[in-house]
């Protein structure tokens, strides 16, 4: 990845901007191959859930993350790779890579969230299945709004190949700019104790739709339930989570926007998030599980940017692998309900932490983290007490791990390596990934699979996509899962998802 300081008024004269992209052209002409140009600029505060709803297509891809007073939005697509065969992760390094090796950057690059970032989504099972979407996507996109607390970032991508119409890619980008621009900070909504402008769109929720139940599912789970408890006193796996999903039908189509607004006014303390497959179909949530985030942790005077990789093979100013990369991860399984009032809540919580049947459960997540990270060379380190995590409706057991990145250790290998964890699938992994299709009756696709980005400059986040829908139209299907261990009473875990349904039946619009 070059990095250039040359910028002079690419912001605010065309012509300038013109003469940089054709200087551009010329370097794709000279190696015969597209390049990729990355414009950041920092912008007025905006919301970028305004701003997809302002200018996005519904005919292209689209990814929209928001946790901790943060946000992104990404539109279209300037390049792009749908994977369906196997070794999905490592083609999909492979193809950030070769972005990468191909980018021109400039403008604002000391700013978070500046460069390009590379959003993926990946599919719970690897193999090719019945799901509206592949088994990976991971693209670079056209357009990305990223805002925080204090300040807004625009990142343009462009590809300019050969033969690319410079004029005509410039006047659609002032385009897109000025339409940018009018997406005002007209408001406040607060997320995890920050505020981010919420532009055209409300601060109080909409009302959710009157929705239709599809089916009589509830006997049906128990059902299951009672059955993946037989598979466990046969001693062939000790936990299986088992997804349950139920179809909805409004009288019109669906408002993933609003939907996605109700989302992060209800449940401000998770990760709210959308893909969209560019086909009519969109995959939303509001999950309490981050699966990993990596970010460059600064020594004392250096610059808030990692240093380039000292592999060879890196691109120019690649970042990954460097030593000064941390990595965050959780255990978050276990579940009991909020209570009504303070000393309800207590007791819940009590309860939960004195479960040894939710403790178990929750042991056999730190345990597998700790096994994988450790195989990979990392060295973590685990609270030894365990900690609550309480949202809008539920609580979970929670225990954060960090660990040190060593050099040359992709955050994709890390993601490969833990996905899926015993939290949404079971223990052992492979034996409960045999059984979960027996007893689903539907394909899990991007539930509790990992969404996410990567950068190039040594940072990524990736989520778990559970508490979730899958939309199309005025049909959505809604996804909560349950961890089943020796002792599981088919009534609690059926009490349990419910509780998990609630997150998007009261957001649905």
């Amino acid at each position: 990845m070059r990095v250039t300081s040359e910028q002079g008024n690419i912001f605010s004269e065309p012509k300038v901007l013109e003469n940089f992209l054709l200087g551009c052209q010329e370097t794709a002409i000279a190696k015969d191959s597209t390049m990729i140009v990355s414009i950041s600029q920092e912008i007025p505060l905006v919301d970028p859930l305004a701003v997809m709803a302002a200018i996005a297509p519904s005919d292209r891809l689209q990814f929209y993350w928001e946790s901790a007073g943060e946000a992104i939005a990404a539109i279209d697509a300037a390049t792009s790779i749908k994977i369906t065969q196997a070794d999905r992760f490592r083609k999909a390094q492979e193809f950030i890579h070769t972005c990468l090796a191909n980018t021109i950057s400039i403008g604002d690059l000391d700013r978070r969230f500046a460069g390009p970032h590379f959003f993926c989504s990946f599919t719970f099972f690897g193999q090719q299945s019945e799901s509206v979407f592949p088994a990976a996507t991971v693209f670079l996109p056209r357009l990305q709004v990223a805002c925080s607390a204090n300040h807004c970032i625009l990142v343009t991508n462009l590809a300019i190949g050969p033969l690319a119409d410079i004029k005509s890619i410039c006047s659609k980008l002032w385009w897109d700019w000025h339409k940018i621009s009018l997406c005002n900070n007209n408001g406040f909504h607060k997320a995890a104790g920050n505020k981010l402008p919420t532009g055209q769109l409300s601060d109080y929720c909409v009302p959710p739709l009157r929705l239709a139940i599809l089916g009589d599912t509830e006997d049906k789970f128990k059902q299951t339930v009672g059955e993946a408890l037989e598979l466990i006193r046969s001693e062939r796996l000790s936990k299986i989570v088992i997804a349950h999903g139920i179809e909805i039908q409004a009288k019109v189509p669906f408002r993933e926007r609003e939907a996605l607004h109700n989302l992060r006014q209800l449940h401000g303390d998770c990760h709210i998030f959308m893909v969209s497959n560019g086909e009519g179909k969109s995959f939303i949530g509001a999950t309490p599980e981050r699966l990993m985030r990596i970010r460059c942790v600064p020594d004392s005077g250096m610059s808030a940017l990692c240093p380039p990789s000292s592999d060879p093979s890196a691109p120019e100013g690649y970042s990954f692998g460097t030593e000064n990369q941390q990595l965050f991860t959780e255990a978050l399984a276990g579940s009991a309900p909020r209570g009504k009032t303070r000393r309800e809540d207590a007791d819940f919580a009590n309860s939960l932490l004195a479960s040894e049947k939710e403790r178990r459960e929750h042991q056999f997540v730190i345990d597998y983290i700790k096994g994988c990270l450790s195989k990979l060379g990392l060295k973590p380190e685990i609270l030894p007490m365990l900690k609550l995590r309480k949202l809008a409706n539920i609580q979970h057991l929670w225990t954060p791990i960090e660990a040190k990145v060593p050099p040359g250790v992709h955050p994709l290998s890390i993601l490969a390596a833990l996905h899926p964890t015993p939290a949404v699938a079971g223990t052992p992994r492979e034996i409960a990934c045999q059984e979960i299709p027996r007893y689903e009756s539907f394909d899990r696709g991007l539930y509790a699979a990992p969404l996410g980005w990567v950068d190039g400059r040594g940072n990524s986040e990736f989520v778990v996509g559970i508490r979730s829908a899958l939309i199309e139209g005025d049909r959505a299907t809604v996804y909560a899962g349950a961890g089943i261990v020796a002792g599981s009473d088919p009534e609690k875990e059926l009490a349990e998802i419910q509780l998990k349904f609630q997150a998007l039946l009261q957001a649905l619009v």
